[in-house]
């Protein structure tokens, strides 16, 4: 599906965060600089983040540090979206779906 604007999924782990309301404003002001229109998940959801991010269909998943992120997650992320981190300032490109030409899997 074609969108007008690329799409983001704000994710902030309020457990590992010491200043939310910070870290929320953080991850607005990075979609907006990178041009995402921010969504954000469900608070209810008990799904894992990987399927809250392809149930979502975002281009990318925006956290305000690989804290709020285990390597396991931003590894299962990158086959469906990027992951972009606020600080230190950090990109994740998704996983090519398929081999470059000319080269062997």
């Amino acid at each position: 599906m074609m969108r007008e604007e690329p799409t983001a999924l704000g994710w902030v782990d309020f457990g590992v965060s010491s200043a939310a309301d910070w870290d929320v404003a953080q991850v607005r002001r990075l979609a907006q600089r990178l041009g995402y229109a921010l969504t954000w998940p469900s608070e209810l959801s008990l799904l894992p983040l990987v399927d809250q991010v392809r149930c979502a269909d975002v281009d990318a998943v925006i956290a305000p540090s690989l804290e709020h992120l285990n390597v396991l997650a931003v590894n299962a992320i990158m086959s469906v979206a990027d992951v972009e981190i606020v600080l230190p300032r950090l990109s994740f490109h998704r996983w090519a779906a398929v081999a470059p030409a000319g080269r062997l899997p």
